[in-house]
């Protein structure tokens, strides 16, 4: 019996550890609200779980490159929206649209992507609909 009371609370207090991050990972409060567009460059692409991403350079008027990455939804989502490995290559000339950190780290939470041919893909999340 001891052991049976040992074992669901070991179970109850790991479960209680790890929820928390977890849940707060899908949130989007560290992004701002605001929707920012860039024009880039493709330099790597990521077709993965948690996060598709797309890693870019952004050319600034003052001739500087930034280099920025696009955090997109899961490799299930973005395969149902009809993405797939193939589906950026280094040197691609991309727009991106979504919110950037507010943190001022150069990463954007992806909403829309022009491709180079002009199709769009626009990604809706749930949670950007929450009050």
């Amino acid at each position: 019996m001891k052991n049976r009371i040992f074992f669901f609370l070991t179970l109850t207090i790991g479960l209680a550890m790890f929820s928390g991050p977890v849940i707060a990972h899908h949130g989007s409060s560290v992004y701002d609200s605001k929707l920012t567009t860039y024009k880039g460059t493709v330099t790597d692409f990521q077709f993965m779980n948690p996060h598709t991403e797309i890693w870019f350079d952004v050319t600034g008027a003052d001739g500087k490159v930034e280099k920025w990455t696009a955090e997109a939804p899961s490799l299930t989502t973005m395969a149902r929206l009809g993405w797939n490995k193939a589906s950026f290559r280094p040197g691609d000339q991309v727009t991106f649209a979504g919110n950037v950190a507010k943190s001022g780290a150069k990463i954007i939470r992806l909403r829309k992507v022009v491709f180079p041919n002009g199709k769009e893909t626009v990604m809706d999340r749930g949670e950007d609909y929450a009050e």
